[in-house]
């Protein structure tokens, strides 16, 4: 019998394999809307079979399922993204992501983030090493709602604001140093930063709500909709501006 793989080798496994049917599937179609939705369906039946097959005990979240709240008395929950950035993928750019993550009474514990136009598969287990320290820092943002409080904080510490696609692929820039702060208001849920959270901890980055309190997944409300995944050392500063802008 074949050993049952880990939590994080499921996560990669399914992140990559998901990947290259988007990319197999994006291939041969025109881009566009249909393109998008035809992804969004074709990775979120594979994701499905492959955990139920897999963890048939664990409950799963994901965008593009509906959710079952019996979810919220369970310890494990796997919340995926089966393909962020939907619009980037549709218009053929490679700033869009899978996300497979595992919370553990709400901690986002496991994570894997495919970057399949990129050829990349980050995990919770083996992120990079950090590279050193940028300045002026890059702060990756949203290319179609960025926060509003970015541009102040960009100028109080010099930041370069550097536009992006999807939450998964704007976190995995801080994890491979091509940027170095990542902050988002306004809108996302869980399935947009469970597992680039938990890959971003492993990796050894501040990961906080932007009042500097714990991402909680699980809860019944899948909205989350701030979040600052930043260097450690820039995060008391960012914090801070954060706080006086807040007030």
């Amino acid at each position: 019998m074949t050993p049952a793989l880990s939590d994080i080798d499921l996560a990669r496994a399914i992140a990559a394999e998901a990947g290259r049917l988007l990319l197999e599937l994006r291939a041969g179609q025109a881009p566009g809307r249909e393109l998008g939705a035809a992804g969004d369906r074709a990775a979120q039946a594979l994701i499905a079979e492959r955990l139920a097959a897999a963890r048939p005990d664990d409950f799963v979240l994901s965008e593009e399922a509906a959710d079952d709240p019996a979810r919220c008395a369970a310890s494990r929950l796997w919340v995926v993204d089966p393909l962020d950035g939907t619009a980037e993928y549709a218009q053929g750019r490679d700033d869009w992501a899978v996300h497979i993550g595992l919370s553990v009474d709400g901690a986002p514990v496991t994570g894997a983030v495919a970057l399949p136009a990129r050829g990349l598969v980050l995990g919770s287990d083996a992120p990079p090493p950090l590279a050193p320290i940028r300045q002026p820092p890059r702060m990756v943002v949203s290319r179609s709602r960025p926060a509003s409080e970015c541009p102040g904080i960009a100028d109080a510490i010099g930041a370069e604001l550097v536009p992006m696609g999807s939450a998964g692929a704007k976190a995995m820039a801080v994890v491979l140093g091509e940027a170095e702060i990542y902050l988002h208001s306004g809108g996302q849920y869980v399935w947009d930063n469970c597992a680039p959270a938990a890959v971003a901890l492993a990796a050894g980055l501040h990961v906080s709500r932007l009042d500097g309190s714990a991402l909680v997944y699980n809860c019944v409300d899948t909205y989350l909709p701030d979040l600052l995944i930043c260097r450690a050392e820039l995060a008391e500063t960012v914090l801070s501006l954060l706080a006086a802008h807040a007030g």
